[in-house]
């Protein structure tokens, strides 16, 4: 799943280009990207987000089919950063990446859904990713979209989501 490919295809659509028509201000500031592996793409999503700073509200565009415009509910009004669009990775070659640094580190289960959220963070574009396992476990990875390298990874299991959340519960009563 080639990031250009459907960044070029959002560019020509009708939805988008009537979008930047009536907001000239509006720039990307996040994409969102998922791969259904168990179910071989079918249940792929390509999204792209758009900042109005003027408005201070995002939009969204699913690109998985016909260009859609999607209205975000969104609570954070923190003016988001710039991304630049001018990318060439490939998430299959990240996917693999992310195998092989599975196998070195000895991290079992095999890869179902992959999410990719595209992010620019104090000057620097990245991917924050989540793998959900078949084994009950997830990873939070980090990848350098430069550098093309993982810079972080991290092995959880579903188990922990919920000690989280019964802590959290706790430190309220």
């Amino acid at each position: 799943m080639k990031f250009q490919f459907y960044y070029e295809k959002l560019l020509a659509s009708d939805e988008y280009l009537k979008f930047k028509k009536e907001h000239p201000t509006a720039y990307a500031c996040s994409g969102f990207f998922a791969l259904d592996l168990e179910k071989k793409g079918e249940n792929n999503q390509v999204h792209f987000d758009f900042w109005l700073p003027e408005h201070e509200k995002m939009y969204s565009f699913k690109v998985t089919g016909p260009v859609e415009f999607v209205n975000v509910e969104n609570y954070d009004k923190r003016p988001f950063e710039k991304l630049s669009m001018n990318y060439t990775f490939d998430l299959v070659d990240v996917q693999k990446a992310i195998e092989k640094r599975m196998e070195d580190d000895k991290i079992k289960g095999k890869m179902l859904k992959m999410m990719f959220s595209l992010q620019k963070l104090d000057g620097a574009d990245f991917l924050v990713i989540t793998v959900f396992l078949n084994n009950m476990g997830m990873l939070k990875v980090d990848y350098d979209i430069a550098e093309k390298k993982i810079t972080e990874i991290e092995k959880k299991s579903f188990l922990d989501m919920f000690k989280i959340i019964r802590n959290k519960k706790e430190d309220k009563k």
